[in-house]
């Protein structure tokens, strides 16, 4: 769905910067053509500063996104889920972040979180990077307890798992 997405913005990589940062992000597209994340307008004057664009292109993206019936239908849907990660050093919590081969495959979530539970390590939060929006999509799990040593090497094992670091 992604490459679909970026292909309509195909010839100008400044709207597919812009395209990129609202899908990172999860901020929507009102139907004035507004960023907004929830009720909240993010004005586009910071949008371009963020991605080192004009402005002229957040409207123009953001107007083809409303001319586009497939688009409007994603741009108006998405949402933001709060990340416990940023937070993990504040709340003195443990990040694990896991790297796999294929992440289409069926099952790494389940195989994973399985694991750590198995353990007896309570998981607070998963967050998976979709393959669709992301070039290196990683697995996060959130602990507050301390990851053993023997279950990183357990994990780091199972065959799909390219690299395995802690945060």
């Amino acid at each position: 769905m992604f490459d679909e997405i970026m292909e309509k913005f195909e010839g100008s990589p400044s709207q597919q910067a812009v395209i990129r940062l609202l899908l990172e992000r999860g901020f929507s597209v009102s139907d004035e053509g507004r960023v907004v994340s929830g009720g909240i307008e993010i004005p586009n004057t910071g949008i371009a500063r963020e991605i080192d664009v004009d402005r002229r292109v957040v409207d123009s993206t953001t107007d083809a996104i409303l001319a586009d019936g497939e688009l409007r239908r994603i741009f108006q849907n998405i949402s933001q889920v709060p990340s416990l990660m940023d937070l993990a050093p504040v709340l003195d919590l443990t990040v694990l972040s896991i790297e796999v081969d294929d992440p289409d495959a069926g099952g790494i979530v389940a195989t994973v979180t399985g694991v750590v539970a198995d353990r007896g390590v309570s998981i607070r939060q998963t967050i998976s990077e979709d393959p669709e929006f992301t070039d290196e999509p990683r697995l996060y799990l959130v602990t507050d307890q301390d990851i053993p040593g023997s279950l990183i090497t357990e994990l780091r094992d199972l065959s799909f798992v390219r690299s395995i670091e802690l945060q």
